[in-house]
């Protein structure tokens, strides 16, 4: 396993850390410990897990997955595991998180970390990141910017002292932000060099063979301002993985969670993911594999979040990640994307 800087903080991370999203829905508790004993097993020294996981969030299970990391990292050596967690941002539907989080104020962000805190069973997180923008801009699958959506929103700069709060009161180490934008990273960190602030770690967008949208704009920014990536959805639902080519009613997150994965059910998808699965044969591994070591190899990635539902499945992206991609395959794969770029941005 490989360890990495990430960003400008002092964490040393693995390069693979683990996803719990599925703790709490389609894992127990049980399977969950044992997926985490696996991944510290194998080097792993990152989870990452959310407020609101698991997903697809409802009101019965939010913060399941945080409570069964909790049980497991109570019988840890805390100083050896580093732990990120999420600040959920305004949500019509999420009434039931904190009675509706309808802002990244003081008040919402001092109550989230406290329960977030109370779950994991610890006294601070090493990673704290919001989960998505307050302010009005494109997410989750959605293109374009829209100026008649605006809203009035919290200012990045007091989200920021929110954030300082609870870094002085050793609460959280650093802080990080999620599904952002070029002009909102580089807002929080102008307006945290501006007032001695916490600077920004990381980024979690998502980034996969069928969305690196990424690249376009946020790379530069990241690489400038030393930024890393937590790529998410580096399977793309799993898509990526090839099972929906052989069996369209193959049991995932597709088949379970239809409304969910609605970013996928676009066109060019099936199309690109049937040209990256023979691709990834013709090089003799799996598209799994594939779809792991392209993510795992890219400069701008700090870490990459690796999500699975059985120890078989995280075995397997575990040994991705020592998978070479040489410049033929990054060549083929790149002739792949200019034919069908970006199908699920």
């Amino acid at each position: 396993m490989q360890y990495r800087r990430l960003g400008s903080s002092d964490l040393e991370v693995s390069s693979l850390c683990l996803g719990t999203m599925t703790f709490g829905q389609q894992n127990t508790e049980a399977e969950g410990h044992a997926q985490l004993d696996a991944a510290m097993a194998a080097g792993i020294n990152f989870i990452d897990v959310a407020e609101m996981y698991p997903v697809p969030t409802r009101a019965e299970t939010t913060g399941d997955s945080e409570r069964i990391v909790g049980t497991w990292l109570r019988h840890q050596a805390r100083d050896k595991v580093i732990v990120a967690t999420k600040v959920a941002g305004p949500a019509r539907r999420m009434g039931w998180i904190r009675g509706g989080p309808k802002a990244l104020d003081e008040r919402n962000i001092s109550k989230a970390i406290d329960g977030s805190l109370k779950r994991l069973q610890t006294d601070y997180v090493d990673l704290y990141q919001l989960h998505w923008p307050e302010r009005n801009q494109p997410m989750f699958g959605q293109t374009f910017f829209d100026p008649t959506e605006e809203r009035e929103c919290t200012p990045i700069r007091a989200q920021l002292e929110a954030l300082a709060k609870l870094v002085k009161a050793g609460k959280v180490r650093y802080v990080g932000l999620s599904n952002e934008h070029p002009w909102g990273v580089m807002q929080f960190l102008q307006l945290a060099r501006e007032h001695d602030l916490p600077v920004v770690a990381s980024i979690q967008n998502a980034y996969s063979l069928l969305n690196r949208v990424f690249e376009y704009g946020l790379a530069e920014v990241c690489y400038r301002e030393n930024v890393a990536l937590l790529p998410y959805s580096i399977l793309g639902f799993g898509h990526l993985t090839g099972k929906y080519l052989d069996d369209p009613a193959a049991e995932g997150r597709i088949t379970l969670f239809p409304n969910f994965g609605q970013r996928y059910n676009k066109p060019n998808v099936l199309a690109a993911v049937t040209e990256y699965a023979a691709l990834a044969r013709a090089h003799g591994m799996t598209p799994t594999a594939m779809a792991v070591a392209f993510v795992k190899s890219r400069w701008f990635v700090g870490s990459t979040i690796v999500g699975a539902t059985s120890i078989e499945q995280l075995q397997e992206n575990i040994g991705a990640a020592d998978i070479t991609v040489t410049d033929e395959l990054l060549g083929a794969i790149d002739t792949v994307h200019a034919r069908y770029t970006n199908p699920a941005p």
